[in-house]
């Protein structure tokens, strides 16, 4: 229990009515979590706005409500304070609440349109290869120690992001590595955590549905950079142009990395096979088991961020070079035939064109290439025809099919998609809305020496359709698939 004085420290607080003394057990944004002694936080979000919900709250035992506009009506013995900005308040008083677990933390936010994922959670296992005991918040998944919770965000909400960094402390984490999405840096859900660092991949055209424009995007990103401490330091991929943007009103200090121009730490592809690369990073050897020059950008990224966090060269690149890639991050799938599998998360025109570039410059000519792929549904549908035009130009064949159609008609997104292909091209490219399906017939065209790329899902265990989550493993339907029709 603490008091509810005790936890508004920094809050921006304009007014308050009743006791600042009063108890509480428990911080909730959602009126259905609210059990007597808890603060309601009433933040007005995009599907659902709290302050409709401040009654329900109070009925449920809510001993103290924060919100931006006092209810008409004030219940006798709950507190009531008026703020600027609720969301925000949230993550200050959920830091607050926890006794600000990210201050007692070396936590490292890494933020990108793509290699969020990978960077995270490279940088996890490195770290934990050195003798460190870590922490990792990921699309895929989150680590404490040697334990695994699923994942149902990128970022989590405030008060689980706060809950999560006090039960790694208690477990004596030193060390956290967290993927910062676009859309937790605008909803406030890092409000009042202390970042030791953060980095910055890349940048390309994704999440328009919610953001509207794609300066908007930029934005959004380089609010995280804007609201570093000036004890911590801001990586940055100087390959892409808008690098420079993150940095501008940055307290943090500036730190760059590049494959291709000049940065602070630098790193150039010496050799790129399937079994992996060969780098020269400032100067040392590593012989890494990813492949493809993005990969050669994470790599780099994470050397750099662990150099800057104290650890010695030689140390990070021994332990570099042992590491696996993420699961769904180019994840070869053998199974007969000599055709080889992989299931990549490319759900961007950016990602799918570096993972298509990769694989021709490892295995060939792109008629070698049967490529798997589709766009999720209720998402920026501006990337669906550039999606379906770069895979028809970088593969031999593509079959479009469903990904995570969610509420939408899946021919609907597929028709989308088509309208990208080049008139030269169409002979090419099919069309099965069954994903399963549509696995099979590529892999049905398959020859010996061919690769089948499944992309957009990779790590995910699940297709979205209607609104159900079904079953549904890539690499395992790939795996099967191959096994089947190749023995």
């Amino acid at each position: 229990m603490k008091l509810l004085k005790d936890i508004l420290y920094k809050v921006r607080i304009e007014q308050v009515q009743g006791s600042t003394n009063t108890a509480v057990e428990r911080i909730a944004f959602d009126s259905r979590q609210v059990v007597p002694f808890t603060l309601f936080v009433a933040v007005r979000g995009t599907q659902a706005d709290g302050h409709d919900y401040i009654e329900r709250a109070v009925e449920a035992g809510a001993s103290a409500i924060v919100c931006e506009q006092l209810p008409a009506v004030l219940k006798e013995g709950v507190t009531y304070v008026r703020v600027a900005e609720a969301a925000q308040s949230l993550g200050i008083l959920a830091s607050n609440y926890f006794d600000q677990p990210s201050k007692s933390l070396k936590l490292v936010g890494i933020t990108g349109t793509n290699g969020k994922t990978s960077v995270a959670t490279l940088l996890f296992r490195l770290h934990r290869a050195l003798g460190h005991k870590c922490g990792l918040i990921s699309t895929v998944e989150i680590r404490i120690g040697q334990k695994t919770i699923p994942a149902t965000h990128t970022t989590p909400d405030a008060v689980q992001l706060n809950e999560l960094l006090a039960e790694m402390l208690e477990a004596g984490v030193t060390h956290c590595f967290m993927e910062v999405s676009s859309h937790s840096v605008v909803q406030e859900r890092i409000s009042g955590l202390h970042f030791s660092a953060g980095v910055f991949t890349n940048i390309t055209h994704d999440h328009l549905d919610y953001h509207g424009t794609f300066a908007e995007y930029i934005k959004a990103k380089k609010r995280f950079f804007d609201q570093l401490p000036a004890t911590a330091f801001a990586l940055v991929n100087a390959d892409d142009a808008n690098s420079a943007v993150m940095l501008q009103n940055t307290k943090a200090t500036k730190r760059s990395f590049a494959v291709r121009g000049m940065a602070d730490h630098r790193a150039r592809v010496v050799e790129n096979q399937l079994t992996g690369l060969h780098l020269s990073i400032d100067g040392h050897d590593l012989y890494a088991r990813l492949v493809g020059e993005f990969n050669a950008s994470n790599l780099l990224a994470v050397y750099a961020t662990a150099i800057l966090l104290g650890e010695q060269p030689v140390n990070v690149l021994t332990a570099l070079s042992d590491l696996e890639p993420p699961r769904g991050r180019f994840q070869v799938v053998r199974g007969g035939g000599g055709i080889l599998g992989i299931v990549d998360y490319a759900h961007t025109p950016d990602a799918l064109k570096n993972v298509l570039v990769t694989i021709n410059d490892v295995c060939g000519h792109h008629e070698n290439v049967i490529t798997v792929v589709g766009c999720g549904g209720d998402r920026d549908r501006t990337k669906r025809p550039v999606m379906a035009r770069i895979a028809a130009e970088l593969s031999g064949h593509v079959v479009l099919t469903s990904d995570n159609p969610r509420s939408e008609d899946p021919m609907a997104i597929l028709n989308e998609m088509r309208t990208g292909i080049a008139v030269a091209d169409q002979q090419r490219v099919f069309i099965n809305p069954d994903r399963r399906e549509a696995i099979r017939q590529a892999v049905g065209m398959a020859r010996p020496g061919d690769v089948v790329l499944l992309a957009g899902k990779g790590h995910e265990t699940y297709q979205e359709i209607g609104g159900v989550k079904h079953p549904f493993d890539d690499a395992a339907v790939l795996k099967e698939t191959l096994e089947l029709l190749h023995k």
